[in-house]
């Protein structure tokens, strides 16, 4: 039998069979940090950081806690970990990346690390971009659940982060209304719920993103 936070992390057939009732209503929720990396003029990687609500923490510590100490000891961190991995896979581990309005290929994070502070899980992975990808033209980036089950969250603009950006780019957090989106693409929804979180699609114009705008540097 699969472990209830593994049903949970999966999100598959009652997200994916209902979508209007898991859009309406997410059931776990986490705090996000992303972090652009960038070299010179390209992106070469994500880094992320989730923390998650209490409530969901606790499913994961009594799921996952083999020698019942009520915490999470380092091997027990570890499974969490790889299960999040697995079951995130499917879903481009909730990373949204295009170009120019194309999606961008991002390879899978070697590892994906967890641990508790103050009661929260917290998950950080990188994820790196194939090939770099050149501060050139539109770049957007976000982290989105295309099940609507997970609300992942940034709480403030600085919580996507771009330092080393050039001076040839603008920076952009989009905040999208969601009850103005689904109101504008209520037709659309329903054959878009088994997509990737492709922003283009209309299961990913609901991620919080960080847009760049870079021209060509002069010279």
């Amino acid at each position: 039998m699969y472990k209830a936070a593994i049903r949970i992390l999966t999100f598959s057939a009652m997200a994916v069979m209902a979508p209007a009732a898991a859009l309406s209503h997410p059931h776990v929720w986490a705090e996000a940090r992303m972090e652009v990396v960038i070299e010179g003029d390209t992106v070469t990687a994500l880094r992320h950081v989730w923390r998650f609500d209490d409530i969901f923490t606790a499913t994961v510590i009594m799921e996952f806690d083999s020698n019942a100490d009520d915490t999470l000891d380092a091997a027990e961190l570890e499974a969490v970990g790889k299960v999040i991995r697995e079951s995130t896979a499917e879903f481009d581990y909730f990373q949204s990346v295009t170009v120019n309005g194309k999606a961008a290929p991002m390879m899978p994070p070697p590892v994906i690390a967890t641990d508790l502070q103050d009661g929260r899980l917290l998950v950080f992975f990188e994820s790196r971009t194939m090939p770099p990808v050149p501060l050139s033209g539109k770049l957007a980036f976000g982290v989105f659940d295309p099940t609507f089950y997970t609300a992942i969250d940034f709480q403030n603009d600085s919580d996507l982060v771009s330092e080393g950006l050039p001076s040839q780019c603008e920076r952009t957090v989009i905040r999208p209304d969601p009850d103005k989106l689904i109101e504008e693409n209520a037709d659309q929804l329903d054959q878009y719920f088994y997509d990737t979180t492709d922003t283009m699609n209309p299961s990913g114009i609901f991620a919080t993103r960080l847009e760049l705008n870079c021209q060509k540097a002069d010279g």
